[in-house]
């Protein structure tokens, strides 16, 4: 008998445990809804004023958008010569952190006197280039009909050339427009100062023009075996006429061979021309822009930003008298 009365009596205590637990959760629904209705009558009683600092909010964000600073700026597009990339963006780095500390003394050195560091700002950034994905496509259905030809060769270089040559934007801002524009040739004489890149420039310029100077010589000769061979064709007659050249040591020469270096000589003095002319300074400048007038906003675009601020002032004082009372009632 009793060992079949003690199942009922866990029963009984597992329906005791079952109606706590059911209690507790509905005292916690009962707990957090009495929190949203107490959270719904404040903001109803308080309605009125939350409008009223929102509309004030949107009235003096507004008025402070339009207080308008008028700044200047230059933008500099310029290409590093040499791999001296690396070189540019750290200097630039360099009269940045000079301008945060007023370093007087350095722009001293570099011939800039009197520093208005007021607005004064230098940034770099590279030349973002437009890509067309329809216009790539068609451009490499292009280069199929010159594949297996001398030509393919000399695309893919140039190309290879573009794409690992960039060009850099340094953009100057000041306030000062008339020491803005001196400014920024100074730094750009400072930048191309630098001794070791301009030491490696006078060598590939040296040789540049020794190589110039050699192809001319290998032009001329190969000019000179032309001409004597339409010479000796117009002598001996297209009947005997041949595509083969003998030269003194009685070896012979393809004709066309020798059209195909003498156009390699010719290409060969175009790249090292323009090496010369490009490559005088450790960063080229492609285009000194003109002082440019920037007008910026006093508060900026964040027109919400001061009703948020006013309305969430309002909450936190509500919650310090809340509180300011409830430590009184303890008391």
């Amino acid at each position: 008998m009793n060992e079949n009365q003690i199942p009922d009596k866990q029963n009984s205590s597992d329906e005791i445990d079952l109606g706590q637990l059911f209690q507790l959760i509905g005292n916690g629904f009962n707990a957090i809804f009495n929190w949203f209705l107490r959270v719904f009558l404040y903001l109803k009683r308080n309605l009125l004023l939350l409008i009223v600092l929102v509309v004030i909010g949107l009235a003096i964000g507004y008025g402070l958008n339009q207080i308008i600073s008028e700044k200047y700026k230059s933008e500099v597009i310029v290409k590093p010569q040499l791999e001296s990339k690396n070189y540019l963006y750290d200097v630039v780095n360099e009269i940045q952190s000079n301008i945060q500390a007023k370093d007087t003394l350095f722009f001293n050195t570099i011939g800039i006197d009197d520093v208005d560091f007021t607005g004064l700002k230098i940034e770099i950034g590279r030349v973002a280039e437009a890509s067309n994905s329809e216009s790539d496509l068609k451009y490499l259905e292009l280069l199929q009909s010159f594949e297996n030809t001398d030509a393919i060769a000399d695309i893919v270089r140039e190309e290879l050339q573009n794409k690992s040559s960039f060009n850099h934007r340094i953009t100057f801002y000041y306030n000062n427009a008339a020491f803005g524009k001196e400014f920024a040739k100074k730094v750009l004489d400072y930048i191309n100062s630098n001794s070791y890149f301009n030491g490696l420039l006078k060598i590939y310029r040296n040789n540049a023009q020794n190589r110039i100077e050699q192809d001319e010589k290998l032009l001329k000769q190969v000019d000179e075996i032309i001409v004597n061979y339409t010479n000796g064709l117009v002598k001996k007659g297209n009947n005997t006429a041949t595509d083969k050249i003998i030269l003194d040591n009685q070896e012979q020469v393809n004709i066309a061979d020798i059209f195909e270096y003498k156009t390699g000589l010719i290409r060969d003095i175009e790249t090292k021309k323009l090496e010369l002319e490009e490559r005088t300074v450790p960063v080229s400048v492609i285009n000194l822009g003109e002082t440019q007038v920037e007008h910026k906003s006093f508060f900026g675009k964040s027109i919400v930003l001061i009703p948020i601020l006013l309305v969430l002032g309002f909450f936190i004082f509500s919650a310090l008298i809340y509180l300011n009372k409830k430590a009184k009632s303890l008391m």
